[in-house]
């Protein structure tokens, strides 16, 4: 398995209170959002390699992540259009190499991600993706990613990308384990009429669609995603 952590983005709805850098770059305690991520991936013994796909402010996120991480190598995929997450992923393929993989957003912080557990899960119960997820008590926080329904085989049944009404209190994150042919839906993912670009939940909904089971898994109780200035004020409270 590979982790492809997708760190490309602008962030412009945050640029302002990042003077401009990349904000998988923002510091969270004593290192960058990105470095929790490699860290915390880097424990999995499964995950044998990183693909990071950058883009804006490119070269400031190659010189802290390097080319190699806890001994595992860092390859780096260049976005040269900066069309989504779906596309981003896209643009990973080659160097994917036709491997499961778990993908990760450089701008996630999770606290104590379980990993191991997820892992486990993903192939003991033949997923073809598994989202983690994480449960809250302020359902309005879904809002701002996605939510998903589910049978009582907790196979995920619908997805819905910053919905007006959630459908329960867990909350999609951009942390989803995918077996590799995942790729192959991207073609036939319908492109967002608003956004103009092809949402990560539209892609896994392909999948359930054509027979995939979906499943989900509880990855962390705590978990903040940088897309505008209060999620950088509640990750710094969150932190002291």
């Amino acid at each position: 398995m590979k982790a492809l952590i997708l760190a490309a983005g602008r962030g412009t709805r945050i640029n302002g209170v990042l003077n401009g850098k990349n904000k998988c770059l923002t510091m969270a305690g004593d290192k960058p959002i990105i470095g929790h991520a490699l860290d915390k991936l880097g424990e999995v013994k499964e995950i044998e390699s990183f693909v990071i796909v950058v883009g804006y402010k490119a070269g400031t996120v190659i010189d802290y992540c390097g080319y190699e991480h806890n001994g595992r190598k860092i390859t780096y995929v260049f976005q040269e259009e900066l069309k989504g997450l779906v596309n981003a992923m896209e643009c990973a393929g080659d160097s994917l190499g036709g491997e499961d993989f778990i993908l990760h957003l450089g701008d996630e912080f999770f606290e104590a991600p379980d990993y191991a557990g997820m892992l486990k899960r993903f192939y003991h119960e033949a997923c073809y993706s598994l989202i983690g997820t994480v449960r809250v008590n302020n359902t309005s926080l879904i809002k701002k990613t996605y939510t998903f329904s589910h049978n009582q085989e907790e196979e995920v049944c619908n997805l819905i990308e910053k919905p007006a009404q959630v459908y329960n209190n867990l909350m999609g994150t951009g942390n989803i384990m995918f077996r590799a042919g995942i790729l192959d839906y991207i073609s036939k993912t319908p492109v967002n009429p608003i956004r103009q670009e092809k949402d990560l939940t539209d892609l896994i909904l392909t999948a359930i669609r054509d027979g995939n089971r979906v499943k989900f898994f509880e990855l962390a109780k705590k978990y903040v995603n940088l897309n505008i200035p209060e999620d950088m004020e509640e990750l710094q409270v969150w932190l002291q």
